[in-house]
């Protein structure tokens, strides 16, 4: 039985495949446009998902779409009608594109992929829930997903059971915790749907002075977790833009202008935003722990890659255990339809063994050796062939030296979430190597924190946290005894002069409340990259790596051997690894005709 799930035409579109209830392949569509957030049609991630599972369309039993389209453009028109006569010109503008395109989307789908089976439509939060139960190791959960919207619903309580999900409650549209975050988003300059975990990053240099100023004016927040916003602040009903005038006078300050400096004000708004966020979380969670009474949690939406919201939730202990599905956005959903056609359509049986299906979020393209191999030799660059043991020891050395390393291993991850696939390590222990991998690597802001990958059963040598965190989901705090005393003078440094205060033994990835996003690494999952810090904990008696996805500011993350090589030139790396391949930047020719390739990316 071969079901293709797919999301598409709004934002990460992306394919998955699943064959007799296993995940075979997953992947979104901008790793092979090149294009971030890419919402066209996933031809090439369909393209991929077949050829990994060894199938031709004809093959296929079911293709699911993740949500509902007609009900959509009902929500769509009726927000315009009630708001009329303002909104005309988005409205003008909207109603083309879905009278010609979107609402066509079983067609649509039948045409790009010349099939003619059945097609299967669930609701946006059905797919986001399906995603977080089905692939989970518990056999009975409490589910809560958080986004922007879906047709209606921008949140919803679930519980899965079995091979059945029971939807008990949802939060519509306008009140969204999503639409709310992306609203100061906006506010604070970033881009909307691309930039909130800038602000969830900007968040610690910060104090939550306005959280009062949120609750009073802006939202009406109820005991269980619900609320509803006062949309005479916000704009996105209507408008051209997420918030108004009178959302700014709220906080005495204009919408800053992207790109500008970032004051403290700013920072100070961000950690009220998310100070807001987290409770409403809590609340959430709380409540459908009382309404449910499961032990275990589900998370999926948008809002779930709040890590730093969701490792509140695991401290605050409301479940026994909390599992997070790793492409928790809109890409997801497209695991999700799949899933939820195989048990809630299909009705097959569902039966955990204590792990989750993910396979570690591995789902995407894989190179082979020979691949690899001919690609190198075709652009004459110069690289060394390792085995597995020396490949760990000089990745391992490089690291210890003050390296930072490309690494380029096995299938690429599904999800926002580099997990040693595509990855950029270092070392971090380096006080200097957050500002390095920023500025001279990543191309990016400077208060940006770096995760840290860890060995699974060292987690909680290190970190506040003494349960799995795979899919780099979950915040928490570095432990005491590895942290740095703060002089006096550095006591009263505020905002961003605390970043160049060394917080613990690992600066590079401690954030500057003590925090860390942490991705715990299991040698059943990722053997070689297990392997790598291991080998880096025998050198350094420190079992932790800073792990930062594969790509430049503005650019997703890289998907071919191609890719990482370019990249690699393009930056101020210095080794790069190629599955057994180790290519050093200082044995390579300079790239030719390559000076305005920054140009070809949006930099958000």
């Amino acid at each position: 039985m071969n079901i293709l799930g797919i999301s598409a035409f709004y934002h990460d579109s992306a394919a998955c495949l699943v064959q007799d209830g296993e995940i075979i392949a997953a992947a979104q569509e901008e790793r092979f446009t090149r294009k971030k957030h890419d919402a066209s049609f996933p031809k090439n991630a369909v393209d991929f998902c077949l050829e990994k599972g060894g199938i031709q369309v004809g093959d296929l039993d079911y293709v699911g779409f993740y949500d509902k389209p007609f009900i959509k453009f009902e929500r769509i028109l009726e927000t315009y009608l009630g708001i009329a006569p303002k909104g005309l010109k988005q409205y003008l503008s909207a109603v083309p594109v879905w009278l010609k395109d979107k609402l066509w989307t079983r067609t649509n789908i039948r045409k790009n992929l010349d099939y003619n089976g059945p097609v299967i439509f669930s609701e946006h939060h059905e797919s986001h829930a399906s995603s977080a139960f089905f692939p989970s190791p518990f056999q009975e959960a409490a589910i809560l997903t958080m986004d922007g919207v879906g047709e209606w619903a921008t949140s919803s309580l679930a519980l899965g059971k079995d091979n059945k999900i029971e939807l008990l409650q949802e939060l519509h549209f306008p009140h969204s915790l999503g639409l709310l975050y992306s609203a100061f988003t906006y506010y604070l300059g970033f881009k909307v749907n691309s930039g909130e975990y800038k602000v969830m990053g900007l968040a610690p240099y910060g104090k939550p002075i306005y959280s009062n100023l949120i609750r009073e004016n802006l939202i009406d927040l109820k005991e269980d977790g619900s609320f509803r916003m006062n949309m005479e602040y916000f704009d996105f009903l209507g408008g051209l833009t997420m918030t108004n005038e009178k959302f700014e006078a709220v906080f005495g300050h204009p919408t800053r202008k992207s790109e500008s400096r970032l004051t403290q004000k700013e920072m100070d708004i961000a950690a009220s935003l998310q100070e807001v966020t987290e409770e409403i979380m809590l609340k959430m969670a709380r409540h459908i722990r009382e309404k449910t009474g499961a032990k275990n949690l589900c998370l999926a939406g948008g809002v779930a890659l709040n890590c730093v919201g969701n490792g509140k939730i695991l401290k605050e202990k409301i479940f026994e255990n909390v599992w997070v599905q790793p492409a928790a956005g809109d890409a997801g959903g497209a695991l999700g339809i799949a899933l939820c056609t195989w048990y809630q359509v299909l009705n097959n049986e569902r039966k955990t063994n204590g792990k989750d299906s993910m396979k570690g979020a591995y789902l995407g393209p894989h190179f082979k050796e020979s691949e690899i191999q001919n690609y190198l030799d075709s652009q004459d660059i110069v690289y060394r062939k390792l085995g597995e043991t020396e490949l760990s020891q000089a990745v391992a050395a490089d690291l210890k030296a003050g390296k930072v390393v490309g690494w380029f291993q096995g299938p690429m991850e599904f999800g926002p979430r580099a997990l040693g696939g595509r990855s950029i390590i270092g070392d971090p222990r380096n006080p200097k190597m957050q500002s390095i991998m920023n500025l001279k690597i990543k191309y990016r802001e400077s208060f940006r924190p770096f995760a840290p990958s860890v060995l699974a059963e060292k987690v909680n040598d290190w970190f506040e946290m003494d349960s799995e965190s795979p899919y780099m989901l979950m915040v928490a705090g570095v432990q005491k005894d590895k942290r740095v005393s703060m002089t006096e003078e550095q006591k009263n440094l505020f905002g961003i002069d605390l970043l160049n205060v060394p917080r613990s033994q690992i600066p590079a990835i401690t954030h500057v409340d003590y925090s860390a996003r942490i991705q715990t690494v299991h040698k059943d999952t990722n053997r070689r990259y297990y392997d790598l810090i291991s080998e880096f904990e025998k050198e350094t008696q420190c079992p932790v790596l800073i792990n930062t996805s594969f790509n430049v500011r503005g650019e997703p993350i890289v998907c071919t051997p191609e890719q990482a090589y370019l990249c690699f030139m393009r930056t101020e790396m210095d080794t790069l690894v190629l599955e057994n391949f180790v290519i050093d930047k200082k044995d390579q020719k300079p790239l030719e005709d390559d000076k305005n390739w920054k140009e070809e990316f949006e930099l958000d």
